[in-house]
């Protein structure tokens, strides 16, 4: 027998593919597609509006009994206070010079919280605390604003504002010692 040539056999190599720039990119996309998802959410905010009680030739008529739940706080210098209840001109609770902490503002926010939710529920509207409005002065440290901001978280009342304008009978109201 004559030696016949032997075929050449090429190799198979065996491929292998690199999947981590591919994992990368899937990581980015999974991030990219999470954040966007969570900013795309909807912010609520609660909003306060006044109630609509009944109807009145087909327009709505408001309920006022916002002055009997405004309670108001004037913020001073030199860690003054004052608060009243109503409006100035006609007091529910005449305004009176008070201390910051537990025994000063917190108890008579809390009192006056009470008050007004047992009046509320006598009404029919069971579930309405006061309504504070703060009013820092100019001259007002903003560590006092943060320490009634406290006093109100801590006591449980809902429903504040911060206002920066003063009428000019308020203002010589905390300007006095």
């Amino acid at each position: 027998m004559k030696n016949l040539p032997q075929k050449v056999r090429s190799k198979k190599l065996v491929s292998k593919v690199d999947l981590t720039a591919m994992v990368s990119v899937s990581f980015l996309l999974i991030i990219f597609f999470m954040v966007v998802g969570e900013l795309s959410k909807k912010k609520v905010m609660n909003l306060g509006l006044p109630d609509y009680d009944s109807y009145t030739c087909g327009e709505r008529v408001i309920s006022c009994d916002g002055e009997d739940r405004s309670y108001t706080i004037l913020l001073g210098e030199d860690n003054r206070l004052v608060c009243y209840k109503g409006l100035l001109s006609t007091p529910i609770v005449s305004p009176k010079h008070i201390a910051y902490g537990k025994d000063g503002i917190r108890k008579e926010l809390f009192k006056e919280n009470k008050n007004t939710l047992n009046y509320s529920a006598q009404l029919g509207k069971p579930g309405r605390g006061i309504a504070v409005i703060i009013k820092p002065s100019k001259k007002c440290s903003f560590k006092n604003l943060v320490d009634i901001l406290d006093e109100i978280a801590i006591t449980g009342i809902d429903t504040y504002v911060i206002v920066n304008d003063f009428t000019p009978e308020e203002s010589k109201l905390i300007a006095l010692n």
